[in-house]
């Protein structure tokens, strides 16, 4: 299986435990890694045959802005979803990151899951 990776996607969102969090926009930084076969895109040099890139940063950027969540691992869950969904999608790798204003001094609080299609 072949690989992409969209690293350093970065989104404003209000997530969080806290009220507040959910009241100011925050900046989210995501990364996916996605597995799928990608030996016809290589022949053929074809974005029919390969992953849309655009279509997974999409995703990404969609949940971030949308729908206020409190965890950071439900952000991931519905990003490796949406993801999965993707034509020729098999598995992907979602990590979803913040700087949390209320654990100074830490630079970032992070969740990674990985899902395979059913």
């Amino acid at each position: 299986m072949d690989r992409v990776e969209l690293r350093g996607m970065s989104f404003q969102g209000r997530h969080g435990v806290r009220t507040a969090e959910r009241e100011q926009p925050q900046e989210f930084k995501v990364d996916i890694e996605l597995e799928a076969d990608l030996a016809e895109a290589g022949r053929t040099d074809r974005l029919a045959d390969t992953v849309d890139y655009t279509a997974v940063r999409a995703v990404a950027r969609e949940v971030i802005e949308g729908e206020s969540r409190k965890l950071l691992e439900s952000l991931a869950l519905a990003i490796a979803q949406r993801v999965l969904a993707l034509p020729r999608v098999e598995s992907v790798s979602v990590r979803v990151a913040k700087r949390p204003a209320s654990m100074q001094p830490i630079e970032a609080a992070a969740i990674r899951i990985n899902r395979t299609r059913a």
